[in-house]
């Protein structure tokens, strides 16, 4: 069992210096991001900055232990930070006892059904989450995000959950705006901006080689924190209103299980599923990302193991929920780390800071670490998504846009809700009115094709259908109205065929619904038959006597139904040499 668990960790077999030295750089270049992000995150929770920073800690190393990717950086992000704060608001007031015990169960919560989650393989229900919906949950998401900064940019006292609670406040405290605060939070929220694409070119300039440049312009957080926590030292701005982070507890975390209150955990159970499906789907979609990159790979379940094993660590450790993170991924893995033990190294190196340097981060201002809120949820925005997926599929914009219209309007729970319910309906609407296409034999071939797009052949008395969907409750209806509306309108038909090639799955109510289908042809002097059924929906037919009673024959190809049926039409057609003519759509 435990070779099986921490069977990842075959890389230390193998481990070179090399390797080593190159974790070792990931690890710092990661760490240099992380310190001010993890506060950063922390703040945008609600919780003490030192929550951000513990987060990043044992969940780095239980990860490192049992994860499987190589390069995936796991601690606070903005939207799980988003999430938590939410569900946190729901049972105690910002800065109450309550508040950091609701998120330190949210943490032990989505830590255990990730766990359970990857023990009994259900990673499937992930899937639940279409691409539409978690696209514009996010974009949503940095909206409120980003608008949620704005107190500690303008240093007043703007606040809200969603955009009707923000807007009047912000326009309530527009008078109240600290100027200090607005110009340093201004001018490092400018400068990280611009450093994202301008400070690596600057470098260069300057003689050093691109991989230098680059990798030094990964430390623009770095600069920003320490310019801006100097300036406030130096012009003693944190007494004239400048907001700062204070005093942060030095040493490591105190270790232990949080108090324990069942109706506590009843109240949350519903926000840390949510936090633990989307703090999943958002971790593996970096890390195979990142994996297929260098031709690894990825166990999905093993992920859920890992994940939920840093959630429940980060519950113990008095830190915020944790997951794989966007950015820091990609740093990690451009800064070349190689196995997991650079997010061990990561973990020791926050360690570290905590030990020694927190009495440093005394008058880091607030205004600072929104600002690095900020340009970390502006790579999360697409306001492009709607419109291109409204151009593909109107089903698909639609759940996009009920999800980001009911996170900005009432939460983000229920705008996660929303969009998966609304992707489920829009789905059960499509599959009960499926494509259905009436074949026809393309001359000098052996194919069938749609006679709406193709010049093909028919005979009168065969009716051919090829329905292009698996055959379940929703459509079993629909399937059975069609074929009996082209009995009615065809006096001269002997047979219908109907062809399974995009049948995947036919459940009980279909299989009644084609008994019926067999019953009322039978009546009316008509065979039915069936073409291309595939061996595993063959497989469950020939557990029925669905087979035993069918008036008609089961074919191989549509070609063999036709040849058996219309032999003369079938040998003229094949015989043709004029061909497809595909037909123009109008």
């Amino acid at each position: 069992m435990l070779t099986r668990l921490f069977s990842n960790l075959d890389w230390v077999r193998g481990y070179s210096r090399a390797a080593f030295g190159n974790d070792l750089i990931a690890a710092l270049v990661v760490t240099i991001m992380l310190i001010p992000q993890g506060m950063a995150y922390a703040m945008l929770a609600g919780l003490p900055a030192q929550a951000g920073l513990y987060g990043a800690i044992l969940p780095l190393l239980l990860y490192a232990a049992l994860g499987t990717s190589r390069t995936l950086a796991v601690g606070p992000v903005a939207v799980v930070a988003l999430m938590t704060a939410a569900a946190a608001g729901e049972v105690a007031g910002l800065g109450e006892p309550g508040y950091h015990l609701a998120a330190l169960w949210i943490a032990l919560l989505s830590g255990a059904i990730m766990l359970v989650m990857g023990v009994f393989r259900l990673g499937f229900i992930a899937s639940f989450l279409s691409h539409p919906v978690i696209s514009g949950f996010i974009t949503a998401a940095g909206i409120l995000i980003a608008a949620s900064q704005l107190r500690h940019l303008l240093g007043n006292d703007t606040r809200g959950r969603t955009l009707p609670e923000l807007i009047p406040s912000f326009f309530t405290n527009l008078g109240s705006i600290h100027l200090p605060t607005l110009v340093l939070g201004l001018a490092v929220l400018t400068f990280l901006f611009w450093s994202r694409k301008g400070l690596a070119p600057a470098l260069r300039r300057t003689g050093l080689s691109a991989g230098v440049a680059g990798l030094l312009a990964k430390g623009a957080l770095l600069v920003a924190v320490v310019a801006s926590t100097l300036v406030v030292w130096a012009l003693g701005l944190a007494d004239r209103g400048v907001r700062v982070v204070g005093e942060i507890p030095r040493g490591l975390p105190e270790f232990g299980l949080p108090a324990f209150e069942l109706g506590l955990l009843q109240l949350l159970l519903v926000p840390a599923l949510m936090i633990a499906i989307v703090g999943y789907v958002e971790s593996i979609s970096i890390g195979q990302t990142l994996a297929a990159k260098r031709r690894q790979s990825l166990d999905p379940d093993r992920e859920l193991i890992a994940l939920g094993a840093a959630n429940l660590g980060a519950g113990v450790s008095n830190a915020m929920p944790v997951t794989g993170g966007l950015s820091r991924s990609i740093v990690n893995f451009d800064a070349g780390a190689e196995t997991p033990a650079a997010g061990a190294l990561t973990a020791l190196m926050i360690a570290a800071a905590l030990i020694f340097l927190t009495p440093l981060l005394y008058f880091l201002p607030s205004a600072t670490l929104a600002a690095i809120i900020v340009v970390a949820v502006a790579s999360l925005l697409d306001f492009r998504a709607l419109p291109r997926t409204f151009a593909y599929s109107r089903a698909d914009a639609a759940a996009m846009a009920a999800t980001i219209a009911v996170t900005l309007l009432i939460g983000v729970e229920e705008g996660l809700l929303a969009g998966v319910a609304l992707s489920l309906v829009l789905f059960l609407y499509r599959t009960s009115r499926p494509h259905m296409a009436v074949l026809g034999q393309v001359a000098g071939t052996e194919h069938f094709r749609n006679i709406e797009r193709h010049h093909v052949a028919t005979d009168p008395t065969v009716f051919a259908l090829r329905v292009d969907e698996s055959l379940y409750f929703p459509n079993a209806r629909a399937l059975e109205t069609r074929i009996l509306q082209a009995v009615a309108d065809n006096p001269d038909l002997k047979h219908v065929v109907l062809n399974c090639v995009a049948v995947n799955l036919i459940d009980a109510s279909a299989l009644e619904s084609l008994e019926e289908i067999n019953t009322r042809l039978r009546d009316g002097g008509v065979q039915f038959h069936l073409a291309e059924v595939k061996g595993p929906v063959m497989d469950r037919l020939k557990r029925t006597h669905f087979l035993d009673e069918l008036t008609g024959r089961v074919f191989l190809t549509q070609f063999d139904a036709l040849e058996a049926l219309s032999p003369a039409l079938t040998r003229d057609t094949l015989a043709s040499t004029r061909g497809n003519s595909f037909i123009a759509p109008a």
